[in-house]
This record gives structure tokens, sequence and C-alpha cells, in this order.
């Protein structure tokens, strides 16, 4: 199965255009004629089954022939994280933790970040694509870049978590971490949280967590984290 995306629709369409690029990928790359099924998602939980009306490869029309409503999760995964240098190596985050499964993505603009300018159009269309790609029917959120400071000062709900590379106790997330539950959970640039946003953090109710033994990359940590709440919640 093929998956598209149609933002617009709801479970009361009946006929709709693809967009531009969707119609171009429907017409001219797969060769999609008129009777042909096609699946689509509006990243809000549906999952469509339309049939072409007219293949026209900028503005390919479809009829709504079923819609299936998949539920959320019982958890909610926000990944709050500094930007690395490399757009390639933040991208290939957002690609991944899409296809393992988060909600939502804040880029942290921390002390030691090395970029700051955040180009959000081409991170949703990797966020999208990637969601398309692993046939998932809910599109992660993609927040405004911000401060980290203003990001531990807003309100997060459930469990609060910071993995930094200072010395001083912590525990594996693994062993923090209870199914059903929300989490939040922050990772810095590559030189690192400074010592006084962890300790900001820590007033603001972040608990330090463990990842492993190993010193990792930003995008690395990023999605060991993912991956380690999806394990937790997949019993």
């Amino acid at each position: 199965m093929q998956l598209f995306y149609t933002p617009a629709l709801n479970p009361e369409t009946t006929a709709f255009e693809f967009s531009r690029e969707e119609s171009q990928h429907l017409v001219k790359v797969l060769r999609s004629k008129e009777g042909d099924m096609v699946h689509t998602t509006n990243g809000r939980g549906y999952l469509f089954t339309t049939r072409i009306l007219e293949a026209h490869p900028q503005r390919c029309k479809a009829e709504v022939i079923d819609a299936k409503k998949k539920y959320k999760r019982h958890y909610h995964l926000h990944m709050a994280v500094a930007p690395t240098k490399s757009n390639t190596r933040f991208e290939w985050f957002l690609e991944k933790a899409t296809e393992i499964g988060v909600d939502e993505i804040t880029p942290l603009l921390c002390e030691r970040s090395e970029r700051k300018v955040i180009k959000a159009g081409r991170m949703e269309k990797v966020i999208e694509s990637a969601m398309k790609q692993s046939l998932r029917t809910f599109l992660p959120k993609l927040n405004p870049a911000v401060g980290f400071e203003a990001f531990i000062g807003q309100e997060h709900p459930g469990m609060r978590f910071i993995a930094h590379c200072e010395e001083g106790e912590k525990t594996d997330l693994k062993r923090r971490l209870g199914a059903d539950q929300d989490v939040t959970i922050l990772i810095g640039p590559e030189g690192d949280f400074s010592h006084e946003e962890i300790n900001k953090a820590y007033e603001a109710g972040f608990r330090p967590i463990s990842l492993g033994e190993a010193r990792l990359r930003t995008e690395t940590a990023a999605i060991m984290a993912c991956a380690t709440v999806n394990v937790i919640n997949s019993g």
C-alpha cells in the first residue's frame, strides 16, 4: 500500500482534489488512471480509500469510498531536541522519529547550539514524507524553534526528563518510564547543555536520565529515547 497526504479531508468529504505535488506523483510517477484506488490520510487519524475520477497531473480528482478512524496511543511523546549543525543529521532524526512514533517535536535553541536558523518548511516535508512511508495516519506536530528557558517554563504534563553528559546520579530511561504516560524529553546540542541549563531544568521538574554508557550524537540520543519510550509502551 502507498499512502498519500490530503490534510483538508474529513469524514464528510465526498470528492476532492489531490495537491499539485501529490497529483504529479500519482499521474506522472505511478501512472495512475481513472478508476484506480488510492489511500490517503488527513494526518489526524483517518485513513481514506478513494477512487480516481480524473487523472490530471496537476489536479487529480478523486471520490471518497471509505473512511476509517484510527485512534491515538494512550500516551504523548514530546521530543525537544537541539538542531544539529548539519541539517541532514537533524532531518534524519525527524524522519526516524516519525517512523518509530513521536507526537510532538520542538527544535530547542540552547546556549551551545551551533544552529540557530531553522527551515521549518523543509522539516515539515521530511515529517510528512516519513508519515506516508511508514503508513501512519497521525502527522507529528512540529513546533517553532524556542529558547531553552522559554521551553522549560512552559507547561509539560506527565514525566519530564533531560539527557546530558555531566557527571552525577542518573537513571536509565527505561527504568524511569511507565506505560501510558505522557513524556517530554530534552536532548541537547553537540556541546551538551550548559551547567546552568541543567540546573534550571532540574528546578523546572526535569529529571536526569541515561541512554546508555556510550556518548551519543544528538540525533542518535534522540532516536534512542524515542525507541525506548515506544518499546516500554508496546507491551
